[in-house]
């Protein structure tokens, strides 16, 4: 049934597929929905033909019991019944028996089918093909709902867009809007592309990307993302990137790509039922056979009846489509929370993490910084070496250059430095006019020898050294707030009983304050990229699973070490989304802890209906065999307990976490 209905589906997704237009999107949505039912309704057609006859015959043959309803008029007459749903199956059974597959459901059903109506039993062998249809159907739908789900959260380009053309407004197609163009966006409107914000103050609705519907002001100057819309006044925006490559462009490519990656226990689950298909089929011809030279009144008719219910109840229907059902519902479910998952396989990992190690900048801390104090030593001009530091500092993208910019105002493009190196754990080496300068940590002092007399032990913020021409200059302090949520995702981690520790590479007072203030278990500072690592494998060597949480870029060493990386903020950076197993989109640490319980509740769900699959076949097989079950038994085996794990599977996509 799995291939079947994956082709079904893919046909299906393509014509039930949502666009979100910014000028009709309420009618689209409409026509959306009438079209996807009209295409549930036919779905349902063959089905419903063959019930009608099904139980017309069933009544003539138990209740009324007419006279012309005997001979061919009565095989006929199931016949009929029998074909809407059996020809789908048919044609599916050809195709994969024409590439070599021949132990599939769908051979399996048509020899079972065929060979109840051989042995007169008309009514079983419809049933058991019609009730395998309505099973297929619903589990179509029930994989369609959950793409259909997603699709819809993340799917929130608008195809059409007002650019403003000699100051005049002109719709436009999204995907022509070239880079630079100025949108006009008006309260309500969807926003359908990346740019900068040209008004001075505009407050937006960023639900779509973040999961979170509290407004969110942007300034001018700020970016802002396609998906975004728009609550106050008419807007203009400039487009910094085209529309196939906006972040909410990428991160629905990522999210429907996630199903490739499989978890351990799906791909398992798909190799076993290669051999249990067939395993069970040669079984199924054993119970036929074998009695014949065993036992003293062997009946034929008695002995395939038996088989034919083996072959009903060896579909593994209920494994091969809950199971990637379940986890493309922890997807969802994770999508509707404002995180993305790379794959079900990462909703596992998730599962097992028993130690979360963090980053400080930007992971529980706001990454926005503002500068405190400055102290430039007398023998300096204070704004010729802040001026310096500012154009140093623009050459880097960290926060605490945005502070430092901001601090000092704009850059003096007089100054123009011959050679710039970033030191990894240190800060900056710039030369100019033959004259070094230094920005960074006092570890980069050290390094280059010089000499201070600077007493910072008690600063809990971060301090930044400045050196010039081989003599310290001074220093400036920027300070970083703690968000608001991040003592609770730590309480929350330890309330799951896993460990919490802090790796960072700013002073370690420093971060064994803030470690303090949210009681995390351990904290390291002064830590260069490669201490990182090493302190990631002094944890992992303690045979614990770790996640790693950062910024994806300048830690990727040890997202790669990790079991499991995730990347705060995925939505402002491109290379974190690219680097991550798993973006959380606004930042919140609150939700490293919905990830965990996301990735439990799955794992939950798919050994919930593991254990439902063969505990329910594994009874009704042996009650076959011994001649106690009957072919409508099998059904319930095979088709019923595939909905009841397909129900179950579905289940996680309605929860809140």
């Amino acid at each position: 049934m799995s291939n079947a209905l994956h082709d079904h589906d893919q046909t299906h997704d393509q014509q039930d597929h949502v666009s979100c237009c910014t000028v009709d999107e309420k009618v689209s949505e409409h026509t959306h929905d009438h079209n996807h039912q009209e295409g549930t309704l036919k779905l349902f057609i063959p089905a419903g033909l063959s019930l009608l006859l099904l139980a017309c015959a069933l009544v003539f043959d138990y209740y009324l019991k007419p006279a012309f309803f005997t001979g061919w008029l009565r095989v006929c007459w199931y016949g009929a019944a029998y074909l809407p749903v059996a020809w789908p199956v048919w044609k599916d059974a050809f195709n994969t028996l024409r590439k070599g597959e021949i132990f599939t459901e769908f051979l399996l059903m048509t020899i079972a089918t065929i060979g109840a109506f051989a042995i007169g039993e008309f009514p079983e062998g419809v049933a058991v093909m019609l009730f395998y249809a309505v099973g297929e159907i619903f589990q179509t739908l029930a994989v369609r709902r959950a793409k259909l789900n997603i699709n819809k959260l993340l799917d929130q380009r608008p195809e059409q867009v007002t650019v403003i053309e000699n100051n005049q407004p002109q719709l436009i197609k999204a995907a022509n809007v070239k880079i630079g163009s100025i949108i006009e966006l008006k309260p309500g409107e969807k926003l359908g592309l990346d740019g900068e914000l040209l008004s001075e103050v505009a407050s937006f609705n960023t639900a779509a990307l973040t999961g979170e519907s509290k407004p969110d002001k942007k300034r001018k100057g700020e970016p802002v993302l396609a998906g975004m819309i728009n609550l106050n006044t008419v807007t203009l925006i400039k487009v910094t990137t085209a529309f196939q490559d906006s972040k909410l462009s990428r991160i629905l490519n990522l999210v429907q790509h996630a199903a490739t990656q499989k978890a351990k226990t799906e791909l398992f689950i798909r190799k076993f039922a290669r051999y249990y298909t067939p395993t069970v089929a040669l079984l199924a011809i054993l119970i036929c056979v074998a009695p014949y030279f065993i036992v003293s009144e062997y009946i034929f008719r008695e002995w395939l009846y038996r088989a034919l219910i083996f072959l009903v109840i060896s579909c593994p229907c209920a494994l091969v489509i809950s199971i990637p059902l379940g986890y493309f519902g922890g997807i969802g479910a994770a999508s509707r929370n404002g995180i993305l998952f790379k794959g079900g396989n990462f909703l596992d990992v998730m599962a097992g993490i028993r130690h979360v190690v963090l980053d400080k900048t930007g992971t529980l801390t706001q990454g926005v910084f503002q500068v405190q104090v400055v102290k430039i030593n007398p023998e300096f001009d204070k704004t010729e070496i802040l001026n310096l530091v500012n154009v140093l500092e623009s050459k880097s993208t960290h926060p605490i250059a945005t502070a430092i910019h901001r601090y000092v105002g704009e850059l003096n493009h007089t100054l123009s430095f011959q050679h710039i190196e970033e030191i990894p754990g240190h800060g900056l080496k710039g030369l100019i006019n033959n004259k070094e300068l230094l920005v960074g940590n006092f570890r980069l002092m050290d390094k280059f020898a010089i000499e201070h007399h600077e007493n910072l032990s008690g600063i809990s913020d971060t301090v930044i050294a400045i050196a010039y021409d081989k003599k310290f200059a001074g220093y400036i302090i920027i300070a970083d707030e703690i968000k608001a949520d991040a003592a609770g995702a730590i309480q929350e981690l330890h309330r799951m009983n896993i460990k919490t520790t802090i790796l960072s590479g700013d002073q370690h007072t420093l971060v064994k304050n803030l470690a303090d203030k949210l009681g995390i278990d351990t904290a390291f500072g002064d830590l260069l990229p490669e201490d990182k690592v090493n302190k990631l494998k002094e944890i992992k060597n303690q045979n614990e699973h770790v996640a790693f949480v950062g910024d994806g870029v300048n830690d990727a060493p040890v997202i790669a070490l990790s079991d499991v990386g995730i990347a705060m903020g995925g939505l402002g950076s491109d290379a974190t989304i690219e680097t991550a197993d798993v973006v959380i989109q606004d930042d919140k640490p609150s939700k490293i802890a919905t990830a965990i319980h996301i990735g439990k509740k799955t794992r939950q769900l798919v050994w919930q209906n593991i254990t439902l699959a063969f505990g329910v076949k594994a009874i009704v097989l042996l009650l076959g065999a011994g001649g106690l079950a009957t072919l409508w038994e099998a059904v319930f085996a095979d088709v019923g307990v595939a909905l009841l794990a397909i129900l179950n599977a579905i289940r996680i996509q309605h929860m809140r976490f």
